[in-house]
């Protein structure tokens, strides 16, 4: 899978490149991922990439320029099946999602900043607008993080345990249950019974009903698509 991302501060990706399963994901060639600094892309010796928003106002807005000749630039060498604007006014960022990026060879990211970017790009370009969150940043570097993250770790190869991805949360749509490891018990507080019985099925269950308990009380808005779902498998 190949992921490009535009960036004015192409800095504040380099911890999140280089460290844990993105990195290990990389090393492995199961994922190609690349930044690109939008100043690079500017059409004027300054490497201007921002300028005031047509009819006032306070705040910068990013260019067209910079933004197209940078796309044309990576258009060139293949296509690509989506290009993501990182906004707070995009669709819900959710694992149906990125479950369904991680099918996609090709994407790229644009990272917002300032007052955002020129409404042309939103209206000609760009391919989905994603949303991690109803609340503000000071750009789309961390969402553009966050997302890449999620979708890279379904993969297959990237984990060493093809199954982990497959039991997080909300992939049937509840949160996971309970997780416990050695020791059995630790001053006074005991990992529960089921889990050491060995018995498969019965901790299947235990853990299906423990899913649908948490998601009951920390997201109910997820309760009835999960238990639903579950029904019908």
């Amino acid at each position: 899978m190949r992921i490009d991302i535009i960036t004015v501060l192409p800095s504040l990706l380099d911890s999140f490149l280089h460290h844990s399963i993105v990195q290990r994901a990389q090393d492995k060639g199961l994922v190609d991922l690349k930044i690109h600094d939008l100043r690079d892309y500017s059409e004027n010796k300054h490497r201007t990439v921002d300028d005031y928003a047509y009819g006032g106002g306070a705040g910068m807005v990013l260019m067209i320029g910079p933004v197209v000749n940078c796309l044309e630039f990576l258009k060139k060498d293949r296509e690509y099946q989506e290009i993501i604007y990182m906004s707070p006014d995009g669709r819900p960022f959710h694992q149906g999602v990125a479950n369904e990026l991680s099918l996609l060879e090709n994407i790229i990211i644009i990272c917002g900043h300032y007052k955002g970017i020129d409404e042309r790009l939103r209206e000609h370009f760009v391919t989905r607008e994603i949303s991690i969150g109803d609340y503000v940043l000071s750009g789309g570097e961390l969402p553009a993080a966050v997302l890449s993250d999620a979708v890279i770790r379904l993969l297959p190869g990237v984990l060493s345990n093809e199954s982990s991805a497959l039991s997080d949360s909300f992939q049937d749509g509840l949160v996971a249950p309970p997780v416990y490891t050695r020791p059995a018990g630790f001053r006074g507080m005991e990992v529960p019974e089921v889990l050491l019985s060995g018995h498969e099925k019965k901790i299947e269950k235990w853990r299906f009903e423990q899913s649908i308990k948490r998601t009951q009380e920390r997201r109910p808005d997820k309760e009835n698509k999960g238990t639903s779902e579950q029904a019908n498998n």
